[in-house]
């Protein structure tokens, strides 16, 4: 997939367009390695792409109602999924079956993440919580639920000891999983990456926010 782009400068040209869905696409992920990626959307499914070529590999059909997150394992075996079904589905890549269906959230979910292992999934969702579930357990119930916001809970990604949550209510919040703890409260929407140090979100006032991690100051605004 060829691009006129020059080193450090984001492509402006449309390289390839992957067509297969059935309605509106609302989210796509590259995997770890950028080889593949995934997407999901309004007509129920999980498609898994070779965006390099252009080809579509496999459909994950299982979900009764939009999909609106997915997220692939660091081993690239295992992919999660959520949407307006309540539920988070984990899955086994290359057979395509569903391997366990973690239910909890009282309303739909909007965003799902491993953790670097791929031993727990964390989970945000309409109903103001976000829960973590056990991928190496049989149980298909919450092992940790955080319920402290006041309205929806769009987004959520996760650091080695650390899940960051953004929600509705204007803030993106900071837990420290070990200790249960409330950390730091940014003033936003949606956190849409972190890294031991900082984190990046959108927001309503059409910005994006660049953040120090450890207290919370907002580092670079575009």
């Amino acid at each position: 997939m060829a691009t006129s782009a020059k080193k450090g400068e984001l492509p402006r040209k449309e390289a390839i367009v992957l067509k297969g869905h059935e309605g509106s696409v609302l989210a796509v992920r590259f995997n770890g390695n950028g080889n593949y990626c995934l997407s999901c959307g309004k007509d129920r499914t999980v498609r898994l792409w070779n965006p390099h070529r252009g080809i579509h590999i496999k459909t994950y059909k299982s979900h009764g109602r939009e999909v609106r997150d997915v997220h692939t394992s660091p081993d690239n075996s295992k992919l999660i999924s959520c949407g307006g079904d309540r539920q988070v589905f984990y899955w086994d890549v290359e057979s395509g079956r569903v391997i366990r269906k973690f239910r909890g959230h009282d309303s739909e979910v909007n965003s799902v993440k491993f953790n670097e292992f791929a031993w727990v999934v964390i989970s945000a969702g309409y109903d103001q919580s976000v829960r973590a579930w056990d991928c190496r357990s049989h149980s298909t119930e919450p092992i940790q639920i955080i319920d402290t916001f006041t309205d929806s809970v769009m987004s959520v990604c996760l650091t080695k000891s650390e899940v960051i949550a953004g929600s509705v209510d204007g803030t993106v919040r900071t837990f420290d999983i070990r200790m249960g703890l409330v950390e730091n409260f940014c003033k936003n929407t949606k956190a849409t990456f972190a890294s031991d140090a900082h984190i990046t979100g959108g927001s309503e006032d059409g910005s994006i926010y660049f953040w120090d991690l450890v207290d919370a100051s907002v580092i670079l605004k575009f």
